[in-house]
């Protein structure tokens, strides 16, 4: 019978238990993780099973770490997150926030594209640090990123998007996100996208600020191509800024809607 352990395909004997498949291989694991889920019974293994061992403090091997961070996926996605390419237009406080979460569910590949420096400012509620300051966002963004998951491949682009470098710079992705700011760059990437990349899912954001209701925040498909994240009219403005917790919100709902589109499934 074959299942995976560590995402390596091993052969066990028909009736193997899972705690007897432990005690075999890793006697001392703290967590053992079934099919993405942690388990303290002890039940027959099953045909392609997906088993973790894992042992905490312990700082794993190169080629155990992707099994390790992927194994509380659910089963059958990290083969089709691992292949994929995703772009994200602005390194904010939604590009940082997205681009994160994409890292730890082991996107194979990003592409972020932002001119911006990382200033005071931007720490209430975007994915850097203090001693990053007046780094270009892009820079400090795949430092933060590849500490966190140093398997992806990230290409840091600082550069401003225009109309007419949008497909040389997301031409090749599965998804792009829009995180920009402006309602200008906003709109100037959505049309220039959608025309010069027809067919290529793009997952937007509109009306994100303040700190109004968290479920006002909505995914919304628009158009087969275009998806929009937010309450449509939370604009920043003055009495009204960017904070941390709606970005958040906003920024995972982005990025969920790209796994699902990344998965063939309908975001919204």
């Amino acid at each position: 019978m074959q299942v995976f352990l560590n995402e390596r395909e091993i052969t066990v004997p028909t009736g193997t238990t899972l705690k007897q498949l432990s005690s075999q291989q890793k006697a001392d694991a703290d967590l053992i993780i079934l099919n993405g889920f942690p388990s303290n019974a002890d039940p027959p293994l099953n045909e392609s099973d997906r088993i973790v061992l894992i042992k905490r403090g312990e700082i794993p091997a190169p080629e155990e770490l992707e099994a390790l961070m992927m194994s509380r996926h659910t089963p059958g996605v990290h083969e089709k997150v691992r292949n994929s390419s995703v772009g994200i237009a602005g390194a904010g406080g939604l590009g940082s926030s997205i681009a994160l979460a994409l890292a730890r569910i082991g996107v194979g590949r990003l592409i972020v594209v932002d001119f911006d420096l990382v200033e005071p400012s931007n720490l209430n509620r975007q994915q850097y640090f203090i001693d990053q300051i007046g780094q270009p966002k892009v820079e400090a963004l795949r430092d933060n990123l590849l500490r966190t998951n140093p398997l992806v491949k990230v290409q840091a682009i600082h550069d401003r998007v225009t109309a007419g470098n949008i497909k040389h710079l997301f031409g090749t992705v599965d998804v792009l996100a829009e995180a920009f700011d402006a309602a200008d760059q906003k709109s100037m990437l959505v049309s220039g996208f959608l025309s010069q990349c027809p067919g290529m899912p793009l997952v937007a954001a509109s009306g994100i600020a303040g700190f109004g209701p968290a479920n006002e925040i909505r995914t919304e498909k628009v158009t087969k191509q275009l998806y929009i994240v937010g309450d449509g009219c939370s604009a920043a403005q003055p009495g009204q800024g960017l904070m941390a917790p709606r970005v958040g919100i906003a920024a995972g709902h982005q990025a969920n809607a790209i796994l699902r589109l990344l998965l063939g499934k309908e975001p919204a």
